[in-house]
């Protein structure tokens, strides 16, 4: 049974929860997806913004303008002292959204941890399947999402999920899997090399791979 978009935010969060408590110290300081971020940066990235209430999240907006890495380099830098232990923790006390993760129905929450999930799992060489009724939405709300913005990334190509039933956009065709699919509308090039189709090019160039 397909439950709502909070709750599969919080499926979302436990598996990302049972990754992390796994990783040996290594791959807790190995290079992700996200450029100049490791793996403990990526998951402290992803819960930070959960602990703060909203006065304190518009405050770290405004003072995050004059860091080197924005409001997210902020974040990260000021919980650099936590352990890999306390992070874990974090999550674990956090499965449920809370704070501007709940923005749009939770479906920040659900988008933002499944590609920082497979952030971590792809450079680790830990690869799952995600449910189709988790992706969908996820999909859905990256082609117009703020941070994301597939439709811009995918502009001049039809992408299209072929192990899902999902396409989005015009233009020559590019196709694979789901989970490949959402990486490049977030601007992942790692995932260029799961996908295939005369519009491959077109979305290399949108990428800037």
């Amino acid at each position: 049974m397909i439950g709502s978009v909070a709750e599969e935010a919080t499926e979302e969060r436990r598996s990302l929860l049972a990754l992390i408590e796994g990783l040996s110290a290594e791959q807790w300081l190995a290079p992700s997806l996200c450029d100049g971020w490791r793996v403990r940066d990526v998951v402290a990235h992803h819960v930070g913004y959960d602990v703060l209430s909203g006065r304190e999240t518009v405050r770290r907006m405004a003072a995050g303008r004059s860091h080197p890495g924005g409001p997210n380099g902020m974040l990260i830098d000021e919980m650099a002292p936590l352990s890999t232990d306390e992070l874990v923790e974090m999550v674990r006390n956090h499965l449920r959204p809370t704070g501007l993760t709940t923005g749009f129905g939770c479906r920040i929450a659900l988008l933002d941890c499944m590609v920082h999930q497979q952030d971590i799992r792809r450079p680790l060489g830990l690869p799952r399947t995600i449910p189709a009724e988790r992706i969908r939405p996820a999909l859905n709300f990256a082609v117009w999402a703020p941070p994301i913005r597939g439709a811009v990334r995918g502009r001049g190509v039809r992408l299209v999920a072929d192990d899902l039933d999902w396409a989005f956009g015009r233009g020559d065709e590019v196709r694979g899997p789901a989970e490949a699919v959402l990486l490049a509308m977030a601007g992942r090039p790692a995932a260029l090399s799961d996908l295939r189709g005369p519009g491959l090019d077109r979305l290399t160039r949108n990428l800037g791979a």
